[in-house]
């Protein structure tokens, strides 16, 4: 019985019946996403293909939501829009797809201020080592998923895909 069970898990994972979990980005039978959206206020995440919502998720923030992400360590997550401009299949979260802060507007604002705007600002999953899975709005300012999701997300957003950040 259990030999059989092994066997059929092991068959199921070669034949990658584990949706987006089985190649992280390659499973063509996903939509793809030509938008993203993320409504910080609602804490709700997006993914759109010719206008229509095709995934819709729950999103953790950063430590301090409110406003506009201004300076480094502010933990507030950036507003505005900004493009995927690039991808992390060995991120020390679980996946990541880079957002393109700081703009020149951003980092305009933070030199005004005499400080550095910041940066690495992502969408990603949970960390490899996590301790608080009950916490919200733990990120430094990155929109964060569950692994999951991460991985689904991963296998739909291409790069260059604009992602639209609202307070």
């Amino acid at each position: 019985m259990m030999r059989t069970f092994t066997s059929l898990a092991i068959v199921f994972m070669l034949s990658g019946c584990f949706g987006p979990f089985a190649s992280f980005g390659h499973n063509r039978n996903l939509p793809q996403a030509d938008r993203i959206i993320v409504d910080k206020s609602d804490r709700r995440m997006w993914l759109l293909k010719e206008g229509e919502i095709i995934r819709s998720y729950h999103v953790d923030l950063g430590f301090a939501p409110v406003g506009d992400k201004k300076v480094q360590g502010d933990g507030r997550t950036p507003e505005g829009v900004y493009r995927i401009d690039r991808r992390n299949p060995r991120s020390r979260y679980h996946l990541s797809l880079g957002i393109s802060y700081p703009s020149r507007r951003d980092i305009a604002e933070a030199r005004a201020m005499g400080k550095n705007p910041g940066g690495d600002i992502f969408i990603h999953g949970g960390p490899r080592l996590w301790k608080d899975r009950n916490r919200r709005d733990w990120t430094d300012g990155c929109i964060a998923v569950t692994d999951w999701q991460m991985s689904e997300i991963y296998a739909m957003v291409s790069l260059d895909t604009p992602i639209y950040i609202r307070p």
